[in-house]
């Protein structure tokens, strides 16, 4: 028997290569050919499953659900909670209760709550949504778990349902943990504490005297957010800290004038960005007298400090145009009087 030469080997190595490498190929197209047919025939089924309870579901929200309603087969399920959905989220008031009858009636509650511990990762998120949307108290208790998770997107939506189910308990939960979770941003925050703005308000003053200075520039950011007006005894202790980014977030949170001799008194403070933030809050709640004031500031050293108190100047309720005329003829200082009339020239263009 003769042995083989090594370019033999080689030939035959590369033959094997090939034909390994074809029977590969092969197998990827048959594999991405049924993956196609598996994808037609899901949509093929969640069509007729639309087709069958998008008539009824438009119905109830007519106000004319059917006294009896066919079952729900498990292979409509999803495609039934993914439309169930979107119409609670483009819907409000008697509609939402009246597709919630139907989700009862056909016991989703269950599902979902079923969904929520066992789903995969889309499954999850879906039955979050629509516990929230049922209201659902008995699904507390696995939100609750999904909320601690390090996945962004499902503690989101777990907290978003918390605040649907209840209000007050969500807010009590929420409140601490949007302060400590900075990475999450206030928009977010926000977007969800709205739905419980007085819990959310009511757990926020309990807790502002509680925190540190690491901590309370960031609670104090989420009440401007919610465009809550907090206590003057809380505000005003914010604004007389010693800690610049408390200060400044105090005072973005002004919004009454109980608290005006605090941000009178900033407005000489010796970081700039202090006296842009109370410029910004003498407009707000400010008085005619601190017409003034303002002034004063349009000479500052700082452009910022002078372009917030030329719009200030604007926003004072008893300053009426004739008034900013005549307080700019007064001015002896051109860069003051370009300033303000560069806002009111802004002003008069919005």
């Amino acid at each position: 028997m003769t042995s083989l030469t090594h370019p033999d080997i080689f030939i035959a190595a590369a033959l094997w290569t090939g034909f390994v490498a074809l029977v590969l190929t092969l197998l990827l197209g048959l594999q991405i050919i049924g993956m196609r047919m598996m994808l037609r025939q899901r949509q093929r089924s969640d069509a007729r499953a639309l087709a069958r309870w998008r008539p009824l579901l438009n119905a109830a929200i007519a106000g004319e659900a059917p006294a009896s309603l066919p079952p729900l087969r498990s292979g409509e399920r999803l495609p039934f909670l993914r439309l169930w959905a979107h119409l609670q989220g483009s819907l409000r008031g008697e509609a939402n209760e009246a597709l919630n009858d139907v989700a009862r009636r056909l016991g989703i509650d269950a599902h979902a709550r079923a969904l929520l511990v066992r789903g995969n990762r889309p499954a999850r998120l879906l039955a979050a949504l629509v516990l929230g949307h049922l209201h659902d108290r008995e699904a507390w208790p696995d939100l609750l778990r999904l909320a601690g998770q390090p996945d962004n997107t499902v503690s989101l939506t777990a907290l978003w349902a918390l605040v649907r189910v209840d209000p007050r308990a969500a807010a009590d939960y929420m409140v601490p943990l949007f302060i400590a979770r900075e990475d999450w941003a206030l928009s977010l925050a926000a977007g969800i504490l709205q739905q419980a703005t007085e819990p959310a308000a009511a757990a926020l003053v309990r807790l502002l005297p509680q925190l540190g200075v690491d901590r309370l520039p960031r609670a104090l950011r989420i009440a401007e957010a919610l465009h809550l007006t907090l206590p003057a005894g809380v505000l005003g202790a914010a604004l007389q800290s010693t800690s610049m980014p408390v200060v400044i977030a105090g005072l973005r949170g002004v919004r009454t004038p109980e608290t005006l001799p605090e941000v009178r008194a900033l407005l000489a403070h010796d970081d700039w960005q202090v006296r842009v933030q109370a410029a910004r809050a003498l407009g707000r709640v400010g008085e005619r007298g601190d017409a003034e004031r303002l002034l004063a500031l349009l000479g500052d050293r700082e452009w910022w400090v002078r372009y917030r108190a030329a719009e200030a100047l604007l926003e004072l309720p008893a300053l009426a145009r004739a008034d900013l005329e005549s307080l700019r003829a007064s001015l002896t200082d051109r860069f003051a009087a370009d300033m303000l009339s560069q806002a009111m020239a802004e002003n008069a263009a919005a």
